[in-house]
């Protein structure tokens, strides 16, 4: 059907659409030369057409090709030789395996190696030094292992996760106080200028405490951001003193733990801070030395020194005074101090603030120095050292003055710990997972640090000794992390990695005795989540379907599942992540319960969505499963339902798309009744959508059932009572192509002059014409009812199209008529282009009978009076475009189609032809192809008589 249409559409825009194109000139005349000669002509006659011959002329011609050693596909061999000795500078020599006439081929010569960019790099490396092929390979190997790669997770991913995570709604706190150290005598090795700045910094006015009491926690954060904006400011306005207030400041506050919950939070928006002073501080500096390296040597030696001197000094004046502040850990990030700085850490008394500043240590270190692993581990080591502190009396006091649970307290320290064994852990051998398990199982089993440590460290590593940390797991005490948040990591590393396949049924039952103790909704949700993946990764849906049965039986009490949405939706991914056989999918018995659990319509589309995106992406055969189909249905039939007066145009047409690629998988094969049956229910079903009904008529054409099209789209109304007619044709059921192609042309008259486009109103002519050039195209084939007389339907459209309302000053009308003319002479042929099989056409009820020919010929002639007509009607108006491009078109369809060797007919074309180019408007460019048309035609021993059309043509285009 599909090589059908597309005949069908070729035929009218080859033969008559091409030569409405050619209309683009301005005239203005009368056309009674024109009148004059049709009503000469006493009767028309289209000429007689070789579709097969003239097909054949179409052709390229070919041409023997004598190839010898030379083939067009052959690779071009390019070789360059050495510059022989005695030659001109420059010059070359070359051989090739072509001839000489033919250009070297750039991709080809590339196959030897002598392209320009591997010439170009040879040369390039002529001109430096060499290095050996060990030397670059132990070079690269360095780099790399001394680099941070991008499968490190940078800290500002964290940074957000954090701030969200570590909330308060107490009421915060930030104390400005700045001291002075008046009277302070400096060292007298520290040069005069240096002294001048320190004295400078430390002359600071009297009353500059101040305190912010009763801050929210946003309020908190904007004073913050606003100090990290006074900071750039000040430095930019080359305030530095005032820049290096505001770092003081704000180091301070890092030591405050008076809010504890929010200490987390707080650490990141501080260290912000830290962060930009460090990196103003050190571009300042790099500038010098870059401007130094600029200066060329030695002109300009003396300022070289001048600017190394002064370089240096400022070096040491920021190095002098932070050195000088408590309140800032020295010289952060140079490698040569990171065992110092690790050791000075120690001397923090609060547990807390110093895992922070172990976890900025180690950001820093692996920003400047990541191949030294020693320092972070040192940190490690030493954070365990400082647990015991927090069954310590001061931790403890603290906590009970601030009404802090110890569990929550200790979650405080996991984006630290996290953090520091992330460095640890990156790229690290696999025997240093050995090492950790073993510190923590000297602890204990400290459950903070365990789940730290799964998290950690690859899931590679964590999968392969998935049945050791179960049993570590178990000797946890619950009281200080629960274990379920310990199965939830383990769960995160097995999603990724696979354990080993003798323990995986194991390491399930093990973890779900757990998961499924968990008495919080919320807790139990989030842990079930990211088992799913394990479990439909590894088993089958016997095992997914239990966990779906435990799930639903956790969530449904008290309508716990309108709280966990995310994770639900999360659950149903993961399935269709592993599930892609639907009959499977849906044999599950509690799949279809699991999806009743969202109850909120918007999750609920979203859900069936994502279930209709993965069947259409996934289902390759055709279907007719009735456990898939009565699923599909009842998914589909929710999608629909959503549909409601408010809904979108672009959401109606997303969910008509995922419906109607639904319907396409449905087929019955041979089984009609329960196709034909199956399309009632789908089109009773999604009555609201009208492209799946759309779609549904053609589904139902497809299998050769016959319905008739009931929708509110006009055109859709129309393009399907044309194409149900082509498929009853394809069908040989002539009754029913009757009846859809009256159909068609009866609700002609309903056709709106203009139509809305993506919100615009557009005229609806385009569209109009188009169907009726399809429409004619299709009429060819179509044999005359024998009670309706001759050409009943050609008649039938041509009178609508006369009846119908066109448009103020439209040619769309007589380009009708001037399209119906090709029809009516190729239905004067022996032989039609085109036929349907088992199906007679004209050609065979008619046999050329005389008088079938003769009432063709009078409907050319009334379509050319009506054209003609409308010609002389442009020239009173003096539309001299507009009747230009008529003349024109209809003076294409006479030469392509009309028999010229009538005198009176060729006389009527060099009118049309005159009248079209009288005012100089028709385009010289489509008037000399269409002269050499004419001249390539009377070549053909049957077309001779072109030529003296042509030359009459030629005279006037001179003239």
């Amino acid at each position: 059907m599909d090589i059908f249409k597309i005949v069908f559409r070729c035929f009218i825009h080859l033969t008559s659409e091409s030569f409405h194109n050619y209309g683009n000139c301005q005239l203005q005349s009368c056309a009674k030369a024109i009148i004059t000669a049709y009503f000469m002509i006493k009767a028309l006659r289209s000429r007689g057409r070789n579709y097969e011959a003239e097909l054949q002329r179409c052709r390229p011609e070919g041409a023997p090709v004598e190839f010898g050693d030379y083939h067009p596909l052959k690779p071009i061999m390019v070789t360059d030789t050495k510059t022989r000795r005695g030659a001109r500078k420059g010059s070359t020599s070359s051989s090739s395996s072509s001839s000489s006439s033919v250009p070297p081929d750039p991709l080809s010569s590339m196959l030897d190696g002598t392209d320009p960019l591997s010439m170009f790099a040879a040369a390039s490396a002529s001109e430096t030094p060499t290095m050996s092929h060990s030397d670059l390979g132990r070079k690269k190997k360095e780099q790399d292992e001394d680099a941070v790669g991008p499968d490190f997770e940078p800290w500002s991913s964290k940074r957000g996760e954090i701030l969200a995570r570590f909330t308060t709604t107490e009421k915060l706190s930030i104390n400005l106080f700045m001291g002075s150290d008046r009277g302070k005598t400096w060292s007298s090795a520290v040069s005069e200028k240096v002294r001048t700045r320190l004295e400078e910094l430390d002359d600071l006015e009297e009353g500059s405490q101040r305190e912010l009491l009763n801050l929210s926690q946003q309020d908190y954060a904007n004073r913050i951001e606003e100090l990290n904006q006074s900071l750039k400011e000040a430095w930019a306005s080359d305030q530095k003193v005032k820049a290096l207030k505001i770092v003081i400041q704000c180091s301070k506050l890092l030591s405050d733990t008076s809010v504890i919950q929010f200490y987390p939070s707080k650490f990141v928006l501080i260290t912000d801070i830290l962060d930009t002073f460090g990196r103003l501080v050190y571009d300042r500096i790099w500038t010098m030395y870059i401007y130094i390296l600029s200066l060329p040597q030695p002109r300009h030696l003396q300022e070289a020194q001048y600017f190394s001197v002064t370089s240096s000094e400022t070096c040491l004046n920021w190095f002098f005074k932070i050195a000088s502040i408590r309140e800032l850990l020295p010289r952060f990030g140079i490698r040569e101090t990171l065992p110092r700085l690790t050791a000075m850490i120690r001397g923090i008394g609060d547990p807390l603030v110093a895992a922070y500043a172990r976890a900025y240590l180690c950001r820093v270190g692996m920003e400047v120095a990541p191949q030294l692993k020693d320092s972070l581990n040192c940190n490690f080591f030493d954070l365990l050292g400082t647990f015991r502190q927090i069954s310590g009396e001061s931790v403890q006091n603290q906590l009970v003055l601030q009404r802090v649970e110890t569990p929550e307290y200790l979650t405080l320290y996991s984006p630290a710990i996290s953090w520091i064994l992330q460095c640890i852990a990156y790229r690290a051998p696999e025997i240093l997972l050995t090492e950790m398990m073993e510190r923590c199982k000297k602890l204990g089993n400290n459950a903070l640090l365990l789940n730290s440590v799964m998290r950690a460290f690859s899931s590679e590593f964590v999968a392969a000794r998935a049945t050791d940390f179960i049993g570590m797991i178990k000797d946890c005490d619950e009281a200080g992390f629960p274990k379920h948040l310990l199965f939830g990591s383990l769960g995160r590393s097995l999603a990724c990695s696979d354990p080993p396949e003798s323990e995986r049924l194991t390491i399930l039952n093990e973890a779900w005795k757990v998961i499924t103790k968990v008495r919080n909704p919320q807790d139990y949700i989030n842990c079930a989540e990211i088992w799913v993946e394990f479990t439909c990764r590894h088993f089958t849906k016997r095992e997914v379907n239990t966990i779906l049965a435990d799930i639903i039986k956790h969530m449904t009490p008290d309508r716990a599942f309108e709280d966990a949405y995310p994770q639900l939706q999360s659950v149903i991914r993961k399935i269709l992540n592993y599930f892609h056989d639907f009959s499977v999918l849906f044999s599950m018995e509690r799949f279809l319960s699991f999806l009743d659990m969202f109850q909120k319509d918007s999750v609920r589309v979203e859900v069936c969505r994502s279930i209709m995106e993965v069947f259409i992406k996934h289902q390759v055969e055709l279907t007719r499963d009735p456990v898939i189909l009565n699923a599909m249905l009842h998914i589909c039939k929710t999608m629909h339902d959503s549909v409601n007066a408010l809904t979108l145009e672009d959401e109606k047409r997303s969910l008509a798309l995922l419906i109607i690629g639904f319907i396409r998988m449905v087929s019955f094969g041979r089984d009609f009744e329960q196709q034909l049956s199956f399309c009632v229910e789908a089109r009773a079903t999604f009555c609201n959508l009208e492209p799946v009904l759309v779609q549904l008529i053609h589904t139902v054409n497809h299998h050769t059932f016959i319905t008739i099209p009931s929708l509110s789209s006009i055109f859709s109304r129309l393009s399907l009572y044309l194409l149900s007619g082509q498929v009853a044709l394809a069908n040989q059921c002539l009754s029913q192509a009757d009846a859809f192609l009256k159909a068609a042309v009866s609700i002609l008259p309903e056709v709106p002059r203009s139509i809305s486009v993506e919100g615009k109103l557009r005229s609806s002519e385009s569209f109009l014409l188009d169907f009726i050039n399809n429409f004619l195209a299709t009429v060819l084939v179509v044999p005359d009812h024998p009670e309706h007389g001759v050409l009943y339907l050609v008649r039938g459209l041509l009178n609508m199209v006369q009846d119908y309302t066109w448009e103020d000053n439209s040619d769309a009308k007589v380009r009708v008529y001037i399209s119906a003319l090709p029809l009516l002479a190729a239905m004067c042929q022996e032989t039609y282009l085109y036929s349907i099989p088992k199906v007679d056409s004209n050609e065979t009820l008619y046999g050329g009978d005389p008088k079938f020919l003769s009432e063709i010929n009078k409907l050319c002639e009334t379509l050319i009076g009506q054209i003609l007509d409308h010609l002389k009607a442009l020239s009173r108006d003096e539309s001299t475009k507009r009747q230009g491009a008529v003349a024109f078109s209809l003076f294409g369809i006479l030469l392509a189609h009309g028999d010229l060797r009538n005198n009176k007919l060729s006389q009527l074309a060099v009118n049309l032809w005159n009248l079209s180019h009288k005012h100089g408007h028709c385009e010289t460019r489509i008037s000399v192809r269409t002269l050499e048309y004419m001249k390539h035609q009377a070549q053909q021993p049957n077309m001779v008589h072109l030529s003296d059309t042509v030359q009459r043509l030629t005279l006037q285009s001179r003239t």
